[in-house]
């Protein structure tokens, strides 16, 4: 993974992150990170499982897309486990 690739990736999980916490609560820009990076891999897995695609003609739209509800998805287990 290049720097410019590495950057988009922690860009997309900041924005997911500020998308969940928006949804869920919660704060902190650190926090929007750990939250958008990990909600993108969830979100990820959960969309190939269930075969969900989103079309909105933007490949970085639809990763954002995809990231923030898997990081909404995190947030909401998180505070169901503690």
């Amino acid at each position: 993974m290049d720097a410019k690739a590495l950057v988009v990736f922690l860009v997309i999980g900041l924005v997911a992150g500020l998308l969940a916490s928006i949804v869920v609560g919660g704060g902190g820009l650190l926090y929007y990170l750990v939250i958008g990076v990990i909600g993108s891999f969830v979100g990820g897995l959960l969309f190939s499982t269930l075969k969900i695609n989103i079309a909105t003609g933007n490949p970085i739209v639809n990763q954002i897309i995809t990231a923030a509800i898997g990081a909404i998805v995190v947030v909401l287990l998180a505070r169901l486990i503690a």
